[in-house]
Formats: C-alpha cells, sequence, structure tokens
C-alpha cells in the first residue's frame, strides 16, 4: 500500500474523486487513466507518477478494460482492498447508469440528428485527450528513462505504425524483452554483491 512521501486519501476522497473522473471522461481507458494521473498524481499527490504509469502499463496488457484495470490497482496501491471496492464501484457506477439510460431511451437517442453532431464533437475532443496522453507518457520515458527505454518506445510504435503488428504481440514482446532486462540486471547486482 502506501508508501513514501505521498498521502493516502480517505475512501470518501478516493470515491469521490473516481466518480468525478468517471463520469466526466468520454473516450475509454486511456483517457480515464490520464485523467486519473492529473487527478491522484498531480493534484492530489496520492501517488508517484512512476506508480501510476506503472499500473497503466499493467492495466493495458491485462484482460478486462483499462479503467477498471487501472481503478483496481491504484485504489488498492492507496487503501488497500477496501480501496479497490470503491475504486472500481466508483469507476463503474457512471457508465452503468448513462448505458442504463440510453437503453430506455435508444430510439429516440438513435434518430436524433443533435446527439449525432454532438458525438462527433466529442470525437475531436477525444482525440485531442488521447495525443496528450501519448505526448505526455512519451514525454515522461524520455526525461526519466535510459537510451534503451526510448529505443524499446521507438520500435514499438514503428512495428505498429509501419509494420502493421498487433498490439498484443507488441505488448507480449515487451513484456518478454523487460523481464529478460530484470532478471540481467538483478544477475548483474548479485555478482557485484559477491
Amino acid at each position: 500500500m502506501k508508501t513514501g512521501s505521498t498521502k493516502a486519501p480517505s475512501l470518501a476522497q478516493l470515491f469521490t474523486s473516481t466518480l468525478i473522473i468517471s463520469a466526466c471522461t468520454f473516450g475509454g481507458g486511456f483517457v480515464i487513466a490520464s485523467l486519473m494521473k492529473k487527478d491522484f498524481v498531480d493534484k492530489h499527490h496520492w501517488m508517484e507518477e512512476s506508480e501510476m504509469m506503472d499500473f497503466v502499463a499493467i492495466a493495458q496488457s491485462c484482460p478486462g478494460a483499462i479503467a477498471v484495470n487501472t481503478a483496481i490497482l491504484s485504489g488498492y496501491q492507496m487503501r488497500g482492498v477496501p480501496g479497490i471496492a470503491v475504486a472500481v464501484c466508483a469507476t463503474i457506477l457512471p457508465p452503468l447508469v448513462i448505458l442504463s439510460l440510453i437503453s430506455v431511451f435508444y430510439n429516440a437517442f438513435a434518430s436524433s440528428t443533435v446527439l449525432a453532431l454532438l458525438l462527433k464533437g466529442m470525437q475531436a475532443g477525444i482525440a485531442a485527450v488521447i495525443l496528450d496522453v501519448v505526448l505526455s507518457l512519451g514525454e515522461t520515458v524520455i526525461q526519466k528513462g535510459g537510451a534503451v527505454d526510448v529505443a524499446v518506445m521507438i520500435l514499438a510504435f514503428a512495428a505498429c505504425w509501419f509494420l502493421k503488428l498487433s498490439a498484443t504481440w507488441i505488448i507480449l514482446a515487451i513484456l518478454l524483452f523487460g523481464i529478460v532486462r530484470v532478471l540481467i540486471q538483478n544477475g548483474s547486482k548479485k555478482e557485484a554483491s559477491k
């Protein structure tokens, strides 16, 4: 759970903050993860930035919704098992309510020109938020990572964009690379300590 110079929120603070983020977020898991980072790390200092980046990476590589996976990891980090329950409930409650309302009024929504135009406008905003996530995560890797981290980031982008490889295979390859890298680093540390 909590370590270092960060402070743990109360369960009510965690619920309120996560509920507001989830209720005001459109565009999927990467967008909510970005807003969680801005709120939990930058605004409230409940977590370290490196922890949040690790959680987003883990959440994205696990099955399930990125938003829920990130809520599970960050909720546990901040408040343990009760934090998981609170963060997950706060994350899924707004979409559950919104989708329930949409399903009840689907026929009216489906034929609404105003709603169709509103959704088109939201797509541009979502693209901007996702670009912000990419730039901020990339900036962090460039500033705090080494040459290997930057090379992996560039190779992953090239494999996805130019070679059209599946993100699943890229994530698995980077996961394998990371495991091998950590094992080699730990082996080197053990040899140096002897």
